[in-house]
């Protein structure tokens, strides 16, 4: 992924990462998400996965190509927004797949609502994204009430931790995913505490302090794995020896980095996508990691087969002869075809229509599945 990572980030920062055939005989389709910031690790390989459903598709001599576009939003709403604008009045997009977080998420939708673009993000987990009424979002993730709720439930069932301390970074992801997790913990007959660090800080003895008088049994992260690696760091230093989890914006190797390896050992880290490198999973998923593999010469990794799985809901409409925005969405309304990550299909509220969540255990630099959060033991 290391070497990926590196000509993603050097194309992006380059503005050189468009391909396909736009024009007269094609359309234009955005990827928006943190490309070169400090949690591209999470991006990065969607927007891969993308890439390459469209470049197969193009590989075909479609009558109508596609270029897939990039708007490095560092996963900041402020950048976003702008970026969206100039999306639809520039680029002329007819499709957004992101933008990638939850927060840039809230705050992009409307514009892109009021241009009637529609949009498919691979990783935004936030719950209340789902509430809003939107006509054009979509997602093909589960959400943070799934993953909370999943979570939750395998620190009390597998674990059986007795006492579970949440720290969340207070963000529109991070938070409402700390508590979904709490209140499971709790109904799973856990005792709990809660705390909110601040994710542009780099001291947090504060909590660190509050978890050590609590004696924890189980430790929740909501937020990202920069601040996460940070934060578990400042745990184990603190002689803080409780089982450290977090969610999907943690899964990156980058959580291990940031934390050091031997600190983060043993950590479980869920998520409601599925990473699967070796192909086990499905006669799709074999080929797709196979084929991700010799074109980008790294293994899948989080929410590459969620990106593909997005690009190919407009390649089907597109496929279909929906070249407009407003087209393309009334598509995506009854879209249902086979993806790697699940049978992509969508509920009216843009929701995935399928979404398991799945548990994986840092080791090394590597994150192994474990097994979905309802079945898995460790």
């Amino acid at each position: 992924m290391a070497l990926s990572a590196a000509l993603a980030l050097s194309a992006a920062a380059c503005g050189g990462d468009d391909e396909g055939s736009g024009g007269d005989d094609g359309v234009v389709i955005g990827f928006m998400g943190d490309l070169t910031g400090e949690n591209s690790g999470i991006v990065i390989p969607p927007k891969q996965g993308a890439q390459m459903a469209i470049d197969e598709y193009n590989a075909t001599n479609p009558k109508t190509k596609i270029t897939l576009k990039t708007y490095d939003s560092q996963g900041r709403g402020e950048q976003a927004v702008p970026l969206a604008k100039s999306a639809i009045t520039k680029d002329k997009i007819v499709g957004l797949i992101g933008p990638a977080f939850s927060g840039e998420s809230q705050q992009v939708a409307p514009v892109l609502e009021e241009g009637k673009i529609p949009s498919i993000s691979p990783s935004a987990t936030n719950t209340a994204l789902g509430k809003n009424g939107w006509k054009y979002w979509h997602r093909i993730v589960g959400n943070d009430e799934i993953q909370g709720g999943g979570v939750g439930e395998f620190i009390t069932r597998a674990l059986k931790a007795k006492k579970v301390f949440v720290i969340h970074d207070n963000s529109e992801y991070g938070k409402p995913l700390g508590e979904k997790v709490e209140a499971t913990a709790k109904t799973g007959g856990a005792t709990t505490q809660v705390d909110a660090i601040n994710p542009e800080g780099s001291d947090f003895a504060a909590t660190v302090n509050k978890v050590k008088s609590f004696a924890p049994d189980a430790i929740f992260y909501g937020g990202y794995y920069a601040e996460g690696g940070k934060l578990l760091k400042q745990l184990r230093e603190g002689g803080v020896k409780a089982r450290f989890l977090s969610g999907d914006g943690s899964l990156d190797k980058g959580l291990a980095a940031g934390a050091g390896v031997e600190n983060a050992k043993d950590s479980v880290i869920a998520c409601p996508c599925l990473i699967d490198p070796q192909g086990t999973a499905s006669p799709a998923s074999k080929k797709f990691s196979e084929a991700y593999k010799a074109k980008f010469n790294a293994d899948t990794a989080i929410y590459s087969a969620e990106g593909y799985d997005a690009a190919t809901a407009f390649i089907e409409a597109i496929k279909a002869g929906n070249t407009t925005p407003e087209d393309i969405n009334s598509f995506l309304s009854k879209v249902d075809v086979a993806g790697v990550s699940k049978q992509v299909k969508f509920l009216p509220t843009g929701e995935p229509a399928a979404a398991d969540v799945y548990v994986y255990k840092v080791e090394g630099e590597t994150l192994p599945l474990i097994g979905k959060a309802s079945e898995a033991t460790v």
